[in-house]
């Protein structure tokens, strides 16, 4: 079983993730992109972070650079929960967690900006799953959510010690 801090992700969260993440997965440009536009309408600030919005008239559905860049991340925060008991510990594909942390800290992430995302990936969830949608699914992405930022945040930790 995967253990965080004590914690166990257990063999039932596994299969809510494992399940609405297959019926997700064949829509993941069009959730990751709605999971982006629900990060920038909670937090419209959050589009500073990323240097391909920055000085962009063009409005946010028509960027070309941001809807591939919302599904890889949309892909990989699933993916990594759909691995999270099997690996044992938060795996990514097409980088790595030093990536990621390195990232995440040259641009100033904070806690807050995890928070957000947390809140719009849930959202994205429950409208993609609606009928799958329940408290124990919430609680099984909400874990693997938070590990995935644990692992993100451990590497940011290491980049600020370099």
């Amino acid at each position: 079983m995967a253990v965080c801090e004590g914690i166990v992700f257990t063999e039932e969260q596994e299969a809510l993730v494992v399940k609405s993440w297959t019926v997700m997965k064949k829509n993941s440009a069009e959730l990751g992109l709605k999971f982006f536009l629900k990060i920038f309408e909670i937090a419209p600030s959050a589009k500073k972070l990323f240097s391909f919005l920055r000085d962009s008239d063009v409005p946010l559905e028509q960027n070309t650079k941001l809807k591939p860049h919302a599904m890889s991340v949309f892909v990989m925060t699933c993916e990594s929960a759909v691995q999270l008991r099997k690996a044992g510990k938060v795996t990514v594909r097409e980088t790595t967690l030093k990536k990621l942390g390195g990232t995440h800290f040259k641009y100033g992430v904070v806690d807050e900006h995890f928070e957000v995302t947390k809140f719009a990936l849930l959202e994205t969830i429950k409208e993609a799953v609606p009928e799958m949608w329940s408290a124990e699914m919430k609680n099984a992405w909400g874990e693997a959510y938070e590990r995935l930022v644990a692992a993100i945040k451990a590497e940011m930790v290491a980049c600020s010690q370099a």
